[in-house]
């Protein structure tokens, strides 16, 4: 299986106009749309089409996307915002993953009906915060039908990191004020095999982690809030309908687990709690996607990735972060048996302050209760633990954040 690197972003904005060419083709525009803009599995019934698609979906998805090869994974993201992720061994770890952003039972954007092109994705080729960077941004021209949004995206990846950060910034394009409802809808495709997938939520370490036996694990994490709903269920043809999705992402609570029965496999809805959003206004979201053999790996990726999170918004939004809640690195760290752990509140409120190790078992809760606005210290003695990397989180109203810790006895 071959991949298109295009560092300069000239590919896509090729295919982008060749592509508006190419609509009026009718034949054409439906072979170029049935993989784009149509169901993402190929079953059966389509076999007569597949192979004479085949080429022209080598050659169409060679211009229609960026990519980036962090030496740990791949990450490839379409003119559309779909984001696949593949493994070392060159296997693609899902079919889908993209933003949802809903409004109302009648109004929720995403991939499959509403997104368009409205700045090309491309590669960025000298990065601000990470060693690599793709850009783009999708709207709801597509379909015409509300919510009216704008969706900037950015994917960030560091050299050999087995995890990626991706960033939604979520423009109300329209002229009235809407209550934003934030998502991923996420379709599986371990080692490139459907079905039989499992599906399940660390909440210690709030990790959603999709695995089958032995195989490669994914790890999803949201890191710019907490998470509200998390809904899966088995993958049928033409599942993408507003009012399901917003039943979906209006779940209310955390499926513990989910494991799929059949070979469709699993499809996930999760989302975030709604966002007040007047016309040009704009909120961030960002998730965490990470890689791994087993569990723990993927797990230690999901954490190397959230201090790259810090990094990034303290550049990203520098002048709000202060005035946010704030987690900062342990000090000393490594360390033996004791380290400080010092944060900040943006409001009085009720603090919760926890230890997990690797795997996401709670080893020790710091601080349960409520607390004034401002800096805290605490001190934690880990005289009872054993050597090794384990994470604390800070969980502050519907504000989350989490540090890392090493202990080297």
């Amino acid at each position: 299986m071959g991949y298109f690197q295009n560092p300069s972003g000239i590919g896509q904005d090729f295919f982008f106009y060749k592509y508006r060419i190419i609509r009026l083709n009718f034949i054409l525009n439906v072979l170029s749309l049935f993989y784009q803009k149509s169901n993402p599995k190929l079953y059966p019934m389509k076999k007569l089409l597949l192979f004479i698609a085949a080429m022209m979906l080598f050659l169409a998805e060679g211009f229609s996307q960026a990519s980036f090869n962090t030496g740990a994974l791949e990450v490839r993201i379409n003119q559309y915002g779909k984001i696949i992720i593949t493994a070392p061994n060159g296997l693609d770890q899902m079919w889908r993953t993209s933003i949802l952003v809903g409004s109302s039972p009648t109004a929720v954007f995403d991939y499959q009906n509403d997104a368009e092109e409205y700045e090309p994705t491309v590669l960025v080729p000298d990065p601000a915060i990470s060693d690599f960077e793709i850009y783009g941004a999708y709207d709801n021209s597509y379909s015409g039908d509300p919510p009216d949004v704008i969706v900037r995206l950015s994917a960030y990846g560091w050299t050999n990191g087995g995890y990626i950060i991706v960033k939604f910034n979520i423009e109300n394009s329209g002229t009235l004020t809407i209550n934003a409802l934030a998502g991923l809808d996420i379709i599986p495709f371990i080692d490139e095999e459907d079905g039989y997938d499992s599906v399940s939520y660390n909440s210690a370490a709030r990790v959603i982690r999709i695995h089958r036996g032995n195989q490669t694990n994914t790890g999803i994490k949201l890191l710019s809030a907490s998470l509200s709903s998390l809904y899966s269920f088995e993958y049928y043809e033409d599942y993408y309908v507003d009012s399901d999705y917003w039943t979906w992402m209006n779940y209310g609570s955390i499926q513990p687990q989910y494991p799929s029965n059949s070979s469709a496999g699993s499809v996930s809805i999760t989302s975030q709690n709604a966002v007040s959003l007047a016309p040009g206004a704009s909120f961030n979201v960002f998730y965490a996607f990470a890689l791994g053999t087993n569990e723990q790996t993927m797990l230690s990726n999901i954490a190397a990735a959230e201090q790259k999170y810090y990094i990034i918004t303290s550049v990203d939004d520098k002048e709000t972060f202060a005035n946010e809640l704030n987690l900062d690195q342990n000090h000393p760290n490594p360390f033996n048996n004791a380290t400080t752990i010092t944060y900040q509140l943006p409001d009085n409120g009720f603090a919760n302050l926890q230890v997990f190790d690797l795997i996401g078992n709670r080893v020790a809760t710091l601080v349960d209760s409520k607390q004034t606005r401002g800096s805290h210290t605490i001190d934690f003695s880990a005289a009872d633990l054993s050597s090794g990397i384990y994470y604390y989180t800070l969980r502050f109203n519907d504000q989350v954040r989490s540090g890392k810790m090493i202990i080297n006895k």
